[in-house]
This record gives C-alpha cells, structure tokens and sequence, in this order.
C-alpha cells in the first residue's frame, strides 16, 4: 500500500466513524507530513511510495486503529 492510499482509507474510516482527520506536510522532515485522526497522530512518509507491512501495524497502532478495518 502507498502513503496516498493509506490517507484515502484513513480518511473514509473516519467518515464512517464521525472523527475528524487531516494531513499536515509542514509537521514532518522532508517528504514526511503529520496524518492525524481524532486526537491520534501519525506520521506519514512520501505519500508516493509503499508503506511496508511493519510500518503499517505501528503507524495504524499510533492512531489506535485496526488494520483490518482498512
């Protein structure tokens, strides 16, 4: 999965869910920007490239969801 479509999906649960949710470029180094949900953050890296499987289950943790529900 690419940083662009984990925001998609995070955003669409957050629909469904009636949270809040924005990314912020500014609130990260380089090509990294802050992804919050709620009040949960993550950081997100280049939104152009793949988001390993480790990275995924850690950055789902920080906003405290599921993968699954992705």
């Amino acid at each position: 999965m690419r940083g662009a479509e984990f925001e998609r999906k995070v955003r669409k649960l957050a629909r469904r869910k009636g949270l809040p949710c924005s990314f912020v470029p500014d609130q990260g180094i380089g090509s990294h920007g802050r992804l919050y949900l709620g009040a949960e953050f993550t950081a997100l890296k280049d939104r152009k490239k793949e988001i390993g499987a480790g990275l995924l289950v850690k950055m789902c943790r920080d906003l405290k969801i599921d993968p699954r529900e992705l």
